[in-house]
């Protein structure tokens, strides 16, 4: 896979703040490179408009200060309103760094641009009516809204969103990204997403933002088994199979059967249709199991079948129903679950925490990758390591694109080998496929743009 950008809790930045800088004068130097590391793409985007940054008491002020005062040397018309006086040393240190006036925030006048540094990851309760009420007046009549680290009523650490808070065009994000410019619904909130370097250190490789990945090798010589067999276990609809075999098949795998009813068939095309239980499974590399499968007895069968081959999967859909409340049925095999809220739920019960924390403890539960969908799908693997995709757009929201999705990431499993590779790879490649898509999206458009 290509390189990440990894993803820093607040307590995550603290620390790494508090080991790089080693002593307040290295704080101070990294609010200055804070600050003004976002003057310097501010200035651009202002392009000649006049400014107000709106300040906060505590070091998300300071980095408004600092980026204050960097605009004005820069030549920007800029003006500073503050919710209250400076109220740490450095907060302090800044405010006289920029040296200009400072207008109560409900009493400085509007301008074209506007820049949010009243919080960022410091937020611990809700915006009362003396923040909200101008900070929204602002917001309103800017042309553009810029926000320090993070919006002002976004949770740094789970994409909570207060109610009332203003949308921005565009965040600086300090040091590293925060889970809360990459989960919804505060994710919605964060505009353009620009990543400010102030020094620091990655923090540890636990959790990251996905990224495209490198195309699966293909040796010269391979042959078409070589790219991987695909088996989708069919069911009850036969038409989420089919979508699921076909996507396998754009995904990349060189071979893809879809285990029918009697050896059922379908369309003419280049899958093959045999009967489930007359397969030869030790050949095959990956299964998907649960696309249109059903939820009855016979399903069942098919479903504890499927289980005993012990072979690679993808389960997904009907299966979560099957095995509701027992996830570690999941746990001796080698296998990608990519349930939707609902089905999560199903099948893993109350899990308590952020989206992050409670897809870890899933993919804990039991033993495999856990995909949970949605605009920003979270993918974890035992033991903690975990990726955000936020690179998806709300039309994938039709129905057959989960039965789209299972049939890529199998086909990234067959190819690659290692399911959180292949996990990250396929939600990727949907994503993307689904930003390149028309708002008249049906799940079968899908197919011809991977």
């Amino acid at each position: 896979m290509t390189s990440r950008d990894p993803v820093a809790t607040a307590e995550q930045m603290r620390r790494l703040e508090d080991r790089t800088a080693n002593g307040g004068e290295g704080l101070w130097r990294l609010m200055k490179a804070a600050g003004e590391g976002a003057a310097r793409h501010a200035a651009i985007r202002a392009a000649g408009r006049g400014v107000l940054v709106l300040a906060g008491p505590g070091n998300n002020g300071g980095d408004g200060y600092v980026m204050a005062s960097a605009l004005k040397r820069f030549g920007v018309n800029v003006a500073v309103a503050a919710l209250a006086s400076p109220g740490t040393d450095l907060c302090k240190r800044a405010a006289e760094l920029w040296g200009g006036p400072v207008q109560p925030l409900d009493q400085a006048k509007s301008r074209p641009v506007l820049v949010d540094a009243l919080f960022g990851t410091g937020l611990s309760r809700t915006l009362g009516a003396d923040v909200l009420k101008p900070l929204l007046t602002h917001a309103e009549a800017a042309e553009l809204v810029l926000a320090l680290d993070l919006p002002s009523g976004v949770g740094s650490d789970d994409g909570t969103l207060l109610p009332d808070a203003p949308r921005c065009d565009e965040t600086y994000a300090f040091g590293w990204l925060k889970p809360g410019h990459l989960l919804q619904p505060g994710a919605d909130h964060v505009g353009r997403i620009t990543r400010v370097d102030i020094g620091l250190a990655p923090p540890s490789p636990e959790l990251f933002r996905n990224q495209a990945p490198e195309k699966a090798a293909v040796a010269p010589t391979a042959h078409k088994y070589d790219r991987g067999h695909v088996v989708v276990a069919a069911g009850a609809m036969p038409g989420a199979a089919f979508l699921s075999a076909r996507a396998a098949q754009r995904g990349g795998a060189g071979f893809v059967t879809i285990g029918a009813e009697n050896g059922d068939q379908g369309p003419p095309t280049s899958i093959v249709y045999r009967a489930l239980h007359d397969l030869d499974l030790d050949r095959v590399d990956v299964i998907i199991a649960g696309p249109g499968l059903g939820r009855d007895d016979h399903a069942a069968e098919i479903a504890a079948f499927v289980l005993e081959q012990q072979r690679a999967m993808v389960i997904d859909g009907d299966m979560f129903s099957l095995f509701a409340g027992e996830p570690k049925r999941f746990r001796d095999l080698d296998a990608i679950l990519t349930p939707h809220e609902g089905e999560f739920g199903r099948l893993f019960g109350e899990l308590n925490g952020s989206k992050i924390d409670r897809v870890r403890r899933a993919a804990d539960l039991c033993g495999s990758v856990v995909v949970l969908k949605g605009r920003d799908t979270v993918i974890a693997a035992p033991g903690g390591r975990a990726i955000i995709n936020d690179h998806a757009h709300p039309r994938l929201a039709v129905a057959g694109s989960g039965d789209v999705l299972a049939g890529i990431v199998a086909a990234e499993f067959a190819m690659r080998g290692d399911a959180f590779v292949a996990a990250c790879a396929g939600v990727w490649r949907q994503g993307d496929a689904g930003l390149r898509a028309t708002d008249s999206l049906i799940a079968e458009d899908l197919l011809d743009l991977l």
